[in-house]
């Protein structure tokens, strides 16, 4: 059984936004993003799984269990950082990580210490005056602290600076490899891919494509720019049997498809040229998503 099921969830706020039959399957100890733009529909789908919605159409299950009737129940079993933070009015960050403690049950503090210590958070400070930043890191070791099974992010790096995120992808990394099962939606492809088992595309409120992370690193076409030092070498090269999915003339510059076996192939045959360098271009999550949606319009994808 799934950890969490979606089975043709739709909400439709009329005027086309919402979500539509929208079919996810997490495992347990998987880690799925969510990709998408503001408004594609990643928060509504994070709010209709922790029960927080009621679909228009379709369900959700959570352990088994159907989120809108059994919310309450659900989101014991979930660590969840919104995507938009609203603190009670408990004064410190402080009182307010006890009072989540007490709710939770939760007697060892260490954990939480040692979260606090690796976000370099002042939990002295007043929550109403925190920065964004110092909100976003309370809310996360809130999340985080308690051992829960189950692990929702919306946005969670949002307002953190370049080194806090380094900090914060390595602790969800080390919350994945502990097996938890955990749900990120991001506008950061990079960070999605350096995290995550699969990442979902939502593009307006429909799920448009499901990437597998281990499939988008070990592709087996490959891309090569080469770049000749005359252009008696650049013309001489485009009658090779090479895929060449790009010219740039002015440079002496070709872009190259091509098997990953070919890859000797294609160092064998460049020994005959003057090159003054060759690169891989790599095949990232980015440019996987940016084909589909080219695809979907039916339009040409130089990227």
């Amino acid at each position: 059984m799934s950890v969490i099921e979606t089975e043709h969830l739709t909400k439709d706020y009329g005027s086309g936004k919402g979500i539509f039959d929208i079919n996810l399957k997490i495992e347990q100890g998987q880690m799925i993003g969510f990709a998408g733009t503001n408004g594609s529909g990643k928060t509504t789908t994070i709010r209709s799984i922790l029960g927080f919605i009621k679909p228009t159409d379709g369900q959700v299950k959570v352990n088994g269990l159907t989120s809108w009737e059994h919310s309450s129940e659900i989101v014991k079993n979930i660590g969840y950082v919104p995507g938009e933070i609203a603190f009670p009015d408990l004064g410190t960050g402080t009182k307010f990580l006890k009072s989540q403690a007490e709710f939770l049950g939760l007697q060892d503090m260490s954990y939480a210490n040692s979260l606090i210590e690796r976000l370099q958070l002042d939990v002295r400070a007043n929550l109403k005056r925190m920065s964004k930043g110092m909100k976003q890191k309370t809310a996360l070791v809130a999340a985080l602290m308690a051992y829960l099974p189950i692990i929702i992010l919306d946005e969670p790096t949002t307002g953190l600076d370049p080194l806090m995120r380094v900090t914060f992808l390595d602790i969800l990394k080390e919350e994945h490899a502990k097996g938890k099962t955990i749900l990120i939606s991001s506008h950061s492809f990079e960070e999605l891919e350096s995290t995550c088992d699969k990442v979902a595309l939502i593009n307006h409120g429909h799920i448009v494509d499901i990437a597998d992370i281990y499939k988008i690193k070990n592709r087996k076409e490959k891309e090569f720019k080469i770049e000749f030092l005359d252009e008696k070498d650049y013309v001489r090269f485009l009658s090779e049997q090479f895929q060449i999915i790009r010219k740039q003339e002015q440079y002496n510059q070709v872009t190259i498809r091509l098997n990953s076996n070919d890859t000797d192939k294609l160092l064998n045959v460049l020994k005959s040229y003057s090159v003054k360098f060759i690169s891989e271009i790599p095949y990232t999550l980015e440019k996987h998503f940016k084909n589909i949606l080219m695809n979907e319009k039916g339009g040409k994808n130089n990227v």
